[in-house]
């Protein structure tokens, strides 16, 4: 059975999951990356993503998600077509290794940036990332180069992190340093540990 063992990892943009992902595979939690899957399976799709969007966004056989993402970010009906296209296949694809994970019969992630959002995973327990907005924004900038406004716009298409935070099975603060970060995972780790005996 897919998802039995399974715990749903996400927070929001620049919440700094990538960080936690790696201290949480040091920990020794296997992981399921959905976003590796996504770029993979919109590579797949890019005579499709050149149909649909225009080959300016294709180079080599490869889909500039960058440029791409700008437009999709700015409009809201080419952002729910990518969806379309892409959602159901990635779906498949971690489904499919859960299964392979399940089989294990220990706790594991599923790294699902818009696990909230998109509401399509039938997995019980959930982990939160959090760090505030103001982190959040400055994060975006300094990392990315966005303006604020383009940093703005990119958190503002996702639930609140507070929100989120209040749905969560789990939370790890990622709003001090990496130190902190690490005695978070430690700290979550053992309460996961302790909930699946």
């Amino acid at each position: 059975m897919a998802f039995k063992h399974a715990i749903a990892l996400t927070g929001s943009i620049s919440t700094g999951k990538s960080t936690t992902v790696k201290l949480l595979d040091a920990a020794g939690f296997h992981i399921i990356d959905a976003d590796t899957i996504a770029h993979q399976i919109l590579d797949e799709q890019h005579e499709k993503i050149s149909e649909m969007f225009g080959e300016a966004f294709v180079k080599e056989g490869k889909v500039d998600r960058k440029s791409l993402g700008t437009v999709i970010f700015a409009d809201k009906e080419k952002r729910k077509a990518l969806e379309a296209l892409l959602h159901p296949l990635i779906y498949d694809e971690i489904k499919r290794l859960s299964i392979e994970e399940d089989k294990l019969g220990k706790p594991y992630f599923i790294d699902i940036p818009l696990f909230f959002e998109g509401g399509r995973y039938p997995i019980e327990r959930s982990l939160v990332v959090y760090a505030t907005k103001e982190q959040q924004l400055k994060r975006l900038i300094d990392r990315e180069g966005y303006t604020e406004e383009e940093a703005l716009k990119r958190i503002n298409t996702q639930i609140p992190v507070e929100e989120k935070r209040k749905k969560a099975s789990y939370v790890i603060d990622n709003s001090g340093t990496l130190t902190q970060l690490g005695q978070e995972c430690e700290r979550v780790k053992k309460e996961i540990l302790n909930d699946s005996n």
